[in-house]
C-alpha cells in the first residue's frame, strides 16, 4: 500500500456525494485520505463543501481532536457562539469537549471550499449536536470472534433514554 497521495489524484466517494437525505444547504463530498494511506490512529478526509453549503451540522466531540487546514477558498467557521472568517491557509484546531467547542465550517463563497480535515480515532466516540440536541455514539465494536469488527452507530437524545433497570425481571 503506497504510504502517499498527491491531492490532485484523489478521488471522491460516491456514496457521500449522492446523499439524498440531507436538508437544503448541506453539500459536500469527501474523500477518506487516511484510509487510503493505511493510516490507523490519525483520519484525514479531503472535505469539498459547495457554495453557500455546510458538510456537517454545528457538533463537537467528547473523545476526537480535530484540524482543518483550509486548502481553497473561504467561509466562516462557528465556535460555540462564535463566528470567524476563514480561507485558504487558515489551520483551525477544534479539541475534544462540550458545546463550548462545537463547530461547524460554512462556504460562504460563490467557489467550492476544500479542506484536510485530520482527526484522532479514538472508539468510540460520542459526539453532540447542540443545535437539535442530538448526540451520536459511533466506533467499531469487536464481534466476538477475533477476525474483523462490526461498526456501531446510535443517534438518540437524553430525554429519551431509559432507566438501568428499565425490562429487567
Amino acid at each position: 500500500m503506497a504510504r502517499i497521495v498527491n491531492l490532485s489524484d484523489v478521488g471522491f466517494d460516491p456514496e457521500d456525494a449522492a446523499d439524498r437525505t440531507a436538508p437544503a444547504g448541506y453539500a459536500a463530498r469527501f474523500s477518506a485520505i487516511g484510509v487510503q494511506l493505511g493510516a490507523r490512529m490519525l483520519g484525514c478526509t479531503l472535505i469539498e463543501i459547495g457554495p453557500g453549503c455546510r458538510a456537517s451540522p454545528l457538533h463537537n466531540h467528547r473523545c476526537n481532536e480535530e484540524m482543518f487546514l483550509i486548502l481553497e477558498g473561504c467561509g466562516s467557521l462557528r465556535i460555540g457562539g462564535e463566528q470567524h472568517a476563514i480561507r485558504a491557509g487558515d489551520v483551525i484546531a477544534c479539541p475534544p469537549g462540550g458545546p463550548e467547542t462545537a463547530h461547524q465550517i460554512v462556504n460562504t463563497s460563490e467557489a467550492p471550499l476544500r479542506y484536510l480535515a485530520i482527526s484522532t480515532m479514538a472508539e468510540p466516540d460520542i459526539i453532540d449536536y447542540p443545535d437539535s440536541g442530538k448526540f451520536l455514539v459511533k466506533g467499531n465494536l469487536p464481534a466476538g470472534d477475533g477476525a474483523r469488527s462490526e461498526p456501531f452507530r446510535f443517534i438518540g437524545r437524553r430525554e429519551a433514554s431509559l432507566g438501568y433497570w428499565d425490562g429487567e425481571e
